[in-house]
């Protein structure tokens, strides 16, 4: 029996939201395509902090990272992938890097690798995330990578809910293969994914392999809405305003900048997102406020009387240093409410007790909706302080990911021979949906190999 030249596996993102693990192998080549950690499978089995994984071996025992040969730096084997590449910088696609042997080259755009060594000195060192010492290779949209004399990659920019993301395009022997990563076409750079959509169409892919997340729940709606109902929202309100969402989500974050600016308010931002934004300076192509603008400024978190004297990281002293006219506490904000925009996390809300939020405040809640037991747990207890304070709540968000009708015209133009959906809990409802298509509709199994 004659071996297939090119095949897929899927190790993640099948019937899950995220923790995407796609192993393409052209012959003797084998690359991964992102390595993140499965959020789902992950709550089966954990809650942190009291109930975290103390070993690889009982993620692997649990299915939580699955069982490979030659990837994993814990493992005594030689490296038996050549390369690992990710889409972007959120944790369902790239926080199982950490486990990766540090001789196996991570290719990622220039945004992405800022992003995650950023998140890398931010975040206290864990098992599952640890980016020291990984060979990272940076790349930008027009600059081919190859793998191989047989497989070359490229990466082009598309739109999604942090700077930085990439679709690919991956030339093969057996043919051109897409992988969107997750996209967009509703966002503030539709024409980014356009690029995309169009090169993907000329290479003429044998397959697609592409997310499709909002396959219910689906809204029609954009950045520019969102940032429009912002607005409606701070200038009516004459006490402070808080503001919850994604510190990668850098259209959001600009979007509340120019609310708060015209509206003659101050954006606070929690020393976390400052950190980011201060480091994703360095890229230059990236649109983003500076912590030095009169508009900005850097809320620093109350201590406990019983923690005494505070002890700083090296990246809060420099950042606490390097801005400290731009810093401010609980007790500062409180006598300014109605010049601030607090960004506030749930895990911020005992700072409420120190602030006192006036009569007339309110809590803008702009990220996704839960969609989890643990997430309704949650937002069970942000409600409890909200009606405590007084605080009503809004919710104005738009997702990071392409509605249906969209992804539908999207993956007729590329027109692929084969689709296998990712990033998805209803592969189904999916497969029905593009039941009319000229492609053919793979629904993947965790661990199966695909021939192309």
């Amino acid at each position: 029996m004659v071996k297939e030249k090119t095949t897929l596996t899927f190790y993640g993102g099948v019937n899950e939201v995220g923790g995407n693990k796609i192993l393409l192998k052209d012959g003797d080549v084998k690359v991964f395509f992102d390595f993140g950690m499965s959020f789902a499978l992950k709550r089966q089995y954990y809650s942190p902090p009291l109930l975290s994984p103390k070993s690889e071996k009982s993620l692997q025992e649990l299915g939580v990272l699955p069982k490979i040969d030659g990837i994993y730096k814990f493992d005594d084997k030689p490296p038996d992938v050549d390369a690992v590449f990710i889409s972007h910088g959120h944790m369902d696609h790239s926080a199982y890097l950490s486990f990766i042997k540090r001789e196996i080259p991570v290719y990622c755009g220039e945004t992405t690798r800022i992003i995650l060594q950023a998140f890398g000195e931010i975040r206290k060192t864990d098992l599952e995330f640890n980016v020291d010492g990984i060979l990272f290779k940076d790349f930008r949209t027009g600059k081919t990578v190859n793998v191989d004399s047989g497989l070359k990659v490229e990466p082009i920019h598309v739109d999604h809910s942090v700077p930085g993301a990439y679709g690919f395009i991956i030339h093969t022997s057996s043919g051109a293969i897409v992988y969107t990563g997750d996209f967009r076409v509703h966002g503030a750079k539709p024409e980014m994914t356009r690029e995309f959509v169009e090169k993907a169409e000329e290479a003429e892919p044998v397959a697609v392999i592409t997310e499709a997340t909002n396959m219910t729940g689906a809204t029609v709606s954009s950045e520019v809405e969102v940032e429009r109902k912002l607005n409606q929202i701070v200038e009516q309100t004459d006490g402070i305003v808080f503001a919850e969402f994604a510190s990668t989500d850098v259209d959001r974050l600009n979007s509340f900048y120019r609310v708060a600016k015209k509206n003659g308010r101050c954006l606070a931002v929690s020393l976390r997102q400052a950190y980011l934004m201060d480091t994703l300076r360095s890229d230059k192509r990236l649109n983003i406020p500076r912590l030095e603008d009169e508009n900005m400024l850097i809320f620093r978190k109350s201590k406990k009387p019983t923690e005494g004297k505070e002890r700083l990281r090296n990246w809060e002293r420099q950042l606490l240093e390097r801005y400290s006219s731009k810093v401010v506490d609980s007790e500062q904000v409180s006598k300014q409410q109605c010049r601030i925009i607090l960004t506030m996390s749930f895990y911020d809300l005992e700072q409420l007790v120190e602030i006192k939020p006036q009569s007339g405040s309110c809590y803008i809640s702009s990220s996704s909706e839960p969609f989890n037991e643990e997430m309704e747990i949650d937002y069970e207890k942000l409600v409890n302080w909200l009606r405590h304070y007084g605080l009503p709540q809004y919710h104005v968000h738009v997702s990071g990911h392409i509605m249906p009708l969209q992804l539908k015209a999207v993956l007729k133009e590329i027109g692929a021979k084969t689709i296998f959906p990712v990033h998805t809990e209803n592969a189904e409802l999916f497969a029905k949906f593009m039941q009319n298509s000229k492609s053919q509709i793979v629904l993947a199994e965790k661990g199966k190999e695909y021939p192309l």
